[in-house]
């Protein structure tokens, strides 16, 4: 009786803890103690509704921060914050479908994200080049964006990216979680994040006609400590990228996955170099 009530208590609690993403709300009044005015729309795109968070000029380039998995574009608040960066930007921060505000919960493959991301960024196009960022999962996306959107895309910026196939563990066990009702048990953003590393196995293996698209500059970042997403990550990139000669690596020794926030500052440098 006692653990049916537990798990019946775990049932409940599982839906709606460890989202890892800010209310609207919430976000408007970090932003104003910040003195930065931000908007957080929502686009319906292939009947997808994609929630982001956007600051500084409609006429400036664009700035294009895709997180993580699990995360929300509050990942990159910092950066929508930097008074520096707003001077020569419009800064934009989505929720990857599946995450934040983008219909949580449903979880699609890296593909279907970049077809719904790069038919938003038509929509959002104001006629300036974008420099696309992605940290983790978001650096094997950013790469599909941009080989989708070769038009408008100046740079990409790849943080401690997961593009190398072979750097992931099999992990056999996710499918028993989200294909059965063991699914239920997993809070919060945690189910769509199993259910996209999942995927994540065979979108890496499939990206080879990307690699052969990208022309403009890249730039690796990774910590030679990554536990997370091997520092090989960077030579097996730089191996992929064939048509440009411009792949630029910056490696931070002895540091870990966590580079948005413990290197901003060299991240910031970075995009403030290429205005």
């Amino acid at each position: 009786m006692i653990l049916s009530i537990i798990l019946l208590l775990w049932l409940i609690l599982a839906q709606s803890c460890m989202k890892f993403r800010m209310s609207d709300e919430e976000a408007k009044k970090k932003f104003d103690a910040a003195g930065v005015t931000i908007q957080t729309p929502v686009k319906k795109i292939d009947g997808v509704n994609l929630h982001y968070a956007q600051t500084g000029s409609d006429t400036l380039p664009t700035l294009l921060f895709v997180h993580g998995t699990p995360g929300s574009w509050d990942a990159f608040q910092a950066y929508l914050m930097n008074k520096e960066l707003l001077k020569y930007y419009r800064i934009i921060s989505i929720d990857r479908p599946g995450f934040g505000y983008s219909d949580f919960g449903n979880a699609i493959n890296l593909s279907a994200q970049t077809t719904i991301i790069s038919k938003w960024m038509d929509a959002i196009n104001n006629g300036q080049p974008f420099i696309i960022i992605g940290h983790s999962l978001g650096g094997p996306l950013v790469l599909k964006l941009a080989a989708a959107r070769l038009q408008y895309t100046k740079a990409v910026v790849v943080l401690a990216g997961s593009q190398d196939p072979s750097a992931e563990k099999p992990e056999k066990w996710r499918p028993v979680l989200f294909k059965t009702p063991l699914n239920f048990l997993v809070p919060g953003a945690l189910r769509p994040s199993n259910e996209e590393l999942w995927y994540l196995k065979t979108d890496l293996k499939e990206m080879g006609p990307d690699y052969e698209k990208i022309t403009c500059p890249v730039y690796l970042l990774h910590g030679t400590k990554d536990m997370l997403v091997p520092y090989s990550n960077v030579a097996y990139t730089q191996k992929m990228l064939t048509k440009t000669d411009s792949v630029f690596v910056t490696t931070f020794e002895k540091e870990n996955h966590f580079i948005v926030w413990t290197r901003e500052r060299e991240i910031v440098e970075l995009l403030l170099k290429l205005k």
